[in-house]
């Protein structure tokens, strides 16, 4: 809101300059005072008849004088003779004032009513501040030196002795209705919910707010000011969310689920789309730092441990490699000395931090130090929890019992609920959604359909209800239905979206690929799906590919040809190159990769244009690649064009994982060109070679290795 920023920054510093606002006309003398007296007349016509729910005292009396300073304006374009300077500069000054003013009126008259409850006493010293410049302009303006009639003259006079006796003031009746918002805030604080009488007649009798739709009014409008929430403006983002769980909570109690809900279905659902979609996916989705990742698992680490070699794991992933009776470092392939893990806090305070700040869930493993922890506690109030709670008991009622629309309708609040805060998720999994949003998944309605699915993947987000839903029996079936034929594409993506987050968990991996159809549509819609949609998909099928038993699954239902062809699309390409070097990690999938002439030529071109990261998972899946692909596979990676010139360029141009891995690829082709040369010297060498047939020719690679 461009109108809210200058208006806060009101009390703090002045406005730019006149020529920031007004066409570049001449201003000079008359033109100056007819533009005044324009912007005058159109903040009186517009706000006398306009009808201010609060600060109606101090706007009504900033008006009056802005009628007072019309009349002012009307007398001077008469005068003929030529403003002096000092009145040019006084009037230029004046502009800006009214420029505040029309910013100060508007706020008042679209604000939500409970905002401007909250703010009351600063915008009461809004009004004060204007009525202090107000009257800096008149004791500097040179009255003296223009001749004013005499009751215009008497006018202004008067006008500057009320603006000399004039104070602040604060509406004590609004005061008391500010007091009683913030003394339900504390109710809930103390773990009591406040009296249904109390609030009806606090929001209907009070406030005026009659209605479901009124209410959500409100709670957008306050939901608004703290995504643009400035850092030193009262109240904090943590109490206005507890405004905000307080008056959810207040409309489905006091309103129900009224019918004008549905009425504009359509509508909010749109808005929906336009504004909480990326929000709801961006704790999903967000890039991952790279030290941050598990080597093993690829996912964000919970609980980094150092081994013997120095390397630092998840201590799951790295504890299940051992379990397995290996004894070696998985990144480095050296021999371990012993197999004691030791907790790297210092890596573990940076994960945790950065999980806080992008609000993704992170439940610290003992031992955590103290600051870290006390900073992962500053979270939401416990009048926000509290009201929120008291909400979903209110919302997941509805889903068990209430009718259709009901059931939409509390599915869309679930969405928005658990959106949010770990908190939040955890409490509306634990108090039984997830069965009644399961039911939900299969609805007819696209609406309600919509709304289930991305609530699941808004409660998936929390690790802990990963087990509930997967534990839920035809909870995973009915997503991957969901995926497969789903009545939108937001639903069908949202559902791809929800099995990469429940595939975060390595045990679940196999049990998703498992799924009927799960593998394909995933497939399919990294095809023909939108570039959110191929987005989904792409993450998923990471997800799944780095457990090793999917690589056939994934490879029969298609989704390597998938991977592959998207190796073409610069949206999904760095995320496929992914997927592929862990597939291609099996000597099956290097086989099935390896068929696709396509693979070599898409993975060349990430190398040559695509970014650091793509880069880097096009040279390890080329490495993977020769690996286990044997010597066929090798020569078809050998023989591809310009690829000296690329290695060569990874290796001085790369990030540090690309020039390592880049470093390992010319490594095997010095070995494979070793080996083709002493073959084909050995053949020049027997007696009884056929000399019809020409000697096998080697065209040496020339690229020479830096240490990484």
């Amino acid at each position: 809101m461009a109108a809210a920023a200058i208006f806060s920054s009101l009390r703090r510093r002045r406005s730019p300059s006149l020529e920031a606002f007004l066409a570049p006309v001449d201003l000079s003398n008359v033109a100056l005072v007819q533009t005044l007296g324009i912007v005058a007349t159109e903040l009186v016509s517009r706000f006398s008849e306009k009808s201010f729910f609060f600060q109606r005292r101090n706007s009504r009396s900033l008006i009056r004088k802005l009628e007072v300073c019309l009349v002012f304006l009307d007398c001077l374009k008469d005068i003929d003779a030529t403003l002096p300077h000092t009145a040019l500069l006084c009037l230029k000054e004046l502009y800006l004032l009214l420029y505040r003013s029309k910013i100060l009126l508007d706020y008042c008259s679209e604000s939500s009513k409970l905002w401007l409850l909250l703010q009351n006493q600063t915008i009461s010293g809004h009004f004060n501040d204007l009525n202090l410049e107000l009257l800096t302009f008149l004791d500097v303006f040179p009255l003296e030196e223009v001749e004013l009639g005499v009751d215009v003259r008497e006018q202004v006079e008067l006008l500057q002795k009320q603006l000399r006796r004039t104070r602040m003031f604060v509406d004590e009746h609004v005061e008391t209705l500010r007091t009683r918002f913030l003394s339900f805030l504390d109710e809930f604080e103390n773990g009591r919910l406040p009296n249904q009488r109390e609030l009806r007649e606090f929001f209907v009798d009070k406030l005026g707010i009659r209605n479901a739709k009124s209410c959500r009014t409100e709670i957008e409008f306050l939901e608004e000011q703290i995504v643009n929430h400035d850092g030193d403006v009262e109240p904090t983002v943590a109490v206005l969310n507890g405004f905000v769980a307080f008056t959810r909570y207040s409309r489905f109690f006091l309103f129900g689920f009224e019918e004008d809900d549905i009425d504009s279905g359509a509508a909010n659902q749109k808005k929906l789309k336009k504004n909480l979609i990326m929000q709801e996916i961006a704790d999903t989705f967000l890039t991952i730092p790279r030290d941050f990742c598990c080597p093993i698992s690829l996912d964000l680490m919970k609980d980094p441990v150092i081994i013997s070699t120095g390397q630092t794991y998840d201590r799951s992933s790295i504890t299940r490699w051992l379990e397995e009776g290996h004894n070696t470092c998985p990144k480095s392939g050296q021999m371990l000395v012993h197999t004691r893990l030791a907790p790297n806090r210092a890596l573990g305070n940076l994960i945790m931090q950065w999980c806080i700040a992008h609000g993704v869930p992170y439940d610290p493993p003992e031992g955590m130090d103290a600051s870290v922890e006390s900073y992962a506690m500053a979270s939401p109030t416990r009048a926000a929890l509290e009201a929120n709670r008291a909400t979903a008991m209110i919302l997941i009622q509805q889903l068990s019992i209430g009718s259709q629309d009901a059931k939409t309708i509390a599915a869309r609040e679930i969405r928005l609920l658990a959106k949010t805060g770990k908190e939040n998720r955890a409490f509306i999994a634990e108090a039984g959604a997830i069965p009644h949003l399961q039911k939900l998944l299969t609805s007819p309605n696209p609406v309600a359909q919509e709304n289930s699915v991305t609530a699941m993947l808004n409660l998936s987000i929390y690790d802990k209800n990963k087990s509930l839903i997967m534990s839920e029996v035809g909870c995973l079936g009915s997503i991957t239905e969901v995926l497969r034929s789903g009545h939108s594409t937001e639903a069908r993506e949202n559902a791809a979206a929800t099995l990469f987050s429940l595939s975060a968990v390595h045990d679940y991996k196999k049990r998703i690929a498992e799924e009927g159809g799960a593998v394909e549509a995933l497939a399919g819609l990294l095809r023909d799906g939108t570039p959110r949609g191929k987005k989904d998909a792409v993450t998923a099928l990471f997800n799944l590919s780095t457990h090793t038993e999917n690589c056939v699954r994934m490879i029969d239902a298609g989704a390597v040809t998938a991977l592959v062809e998207a190796l073409g699309n610069e949206g999904v390409a760095e995320e496929a190159a992914g997927a592929l070097a862990l597939v291609v990690r099996q000597p099956i999938g290097a086989e099935a990769v390896g068929k696709d002439e396509r693979a070599v030529a898409g993975l060349m071109a990430m190398m040559r244009c695509g970014t650091p990261r793509g880069k880097e998972n096009a040279v390890a899946a080329l490495l993977e690649l020769c690996r286990s692909g044997g010597a066929a596979t090798t020569e078809q990676v050998f023989k591809a064009p310009a690829l000296a010139g690329l290695l060569q360029m990874l290796l001085f141009t790369g990030t540090k994982r690309a020039r390592r891995k880049a470093a390992s690829l010319a490594r095997v082709f010095q070995r494979c060109e070793q080996v083709t040369m002493h073959y084909a010297y050995a053949s020049n060498s027997t007696p009884n070679r056929d000399s019809s047939f020409p000697s096998e020719v080697s065209v040496p690679i020339s690229i020479s290795v830096p240490v990484v």
